[in-house]
């Protein structure tokens, strides 16, 4: 019988915990004997009792898996933590807000089973529900990055997908620390298959990821997969530099025939200015990068963990690299 891990990020999440478990546990219950499941939790350092009610659901049921940061580490690190951790024959990453439908993974599953995908991931078809500047933003951000980069992200896909487990382990030789999973994702490639539906708002909680949260997201995706940037303030540079070098010429020409003349002022501190912002852009372009050579250098953990416990399937797999060993 084949294994599927479900690895489910929380932050703040303490509504949503056995909720999102039985959930899944009645996708796969209509799935038997087709698969078994576990279910692994990561708690991201959440401040309220995600953590408690984590523990209470894997004290009953022998098949979660519960992982503890010191710290709050950000999104990307506990879907890592969680892929890491999982040992399924193939591994589906899902919210625990029960925005992403446990009933797709059904689907899903199905899909992976005929042999035909080694991916199966969810995309939304509307916006239903969100912040309508905040759509817009997003729709910009997927068709910037898709000019700029070498990979095409879906716009609308999720971090909700099944993957294989030769998809995972090609996913996890990837050391890099500023991860973007969704690029990543794609970057690994594989036989892929898109399934729709339609947004769902949190069953309960509020959200964590705010505007200014989205935009920093956004940059880090940019970065991580493309050096457009660098190309346009190149170009952008010479093309500046060519237009003061042209009104040099004409101001000196202008002072030849014409004599020297006190007019102009306004003109010169707009050039001034506008040439200042321009290399204070570049700067902060060159920074961006700059920035992300300093943290992969550094090679600090992407997580901390704090207390782990492993589920039934994951005790197994651990014992058998044990014995491998001896």
């Amino acid at each position: 019988m084949r294994l599927i891990s479900v690895v489910v990020p929380c932050y703040n999440e303490e509504q949503n915990v056995e909720v999102i478990y039985e959930a899944v546990y009645r996708v796969f219950s209509s799935l038997h004997p087709l698969v078994n499941f576990e279910m692994i939790y990561v708690n991201d350092g959440s401040t309220d009792h995600t953590a408690f009610k984590i523990k209470q659901l894997a004290s009953t049921k022998k098949n979660v898996g519960f992982i503890d940061f010191s710290r709050n580490f950000g999104k990307e690190a506990a879907m890592l933590a969680g892929l890491e951790a999982a040992s399924g024959d193939a591994i589906i990453i899902m919210d625990a807000d029960l925005q992403h439908p446990p009933e797709l993974i059904g689907k899903m599953v199905i899909e992976w089973l005929s042999g035909n995908y080694d991916t199966v991931y969810a995309k939304r078809k509307d916006r239903k529900g969100e912040p309508i500047l905040r759509s817009w933003f997003s729709m910009q951000f997927y068709k910037l990055i898709n000019k700029m980069g070498d990979i095409q992200i879906v716009n609308g896909a999720s971090d909700f997908r099944l993957m294989d487990r030769k998809v995972v382990d090609n996913i996890l030789r990837l050391k890099e620390r500023n991860r973007f999973s969704k690029g990543l994702f794609e970057w690994v490639g594989f036989r892929s298959k898109c399934i729709e539906y339609s947004n769902i708002e949190r069953n309960a909680g509020s959200t964590s990821w705010n505007f200014m949260k989205l935009v920093r997201y956004a940059i880090d995706g940019i970065v991580a997969f493309s050096t457009a940037p660098l190309q346009w303030a190149t170009i952008l540079g010479f093309l500046t530099a060519t237009t003061a070098f042209l009104y040099m010429v004409y101001v000196i020409i202008s002072t030849l025939i014409f004599g020297i003349s006190v007019n102009g002022y306004a003109s010169t501190v707009s050039f001034l200015l506008f040439f200042g912002g321009i290399q204070l852009i570049f700067l902060g372009i060159i920074g961006e990068y700059i920035g992300r050579i300093f943290i992969e250098v550094k090679a600090r953990p992407h997580y901390i963990i704090k207390e782990q416990i492993m589920s039934a399937y994951q005790e197994s797999k651990e014992n058998h690299r044990e014995l491998s060993r001896i």
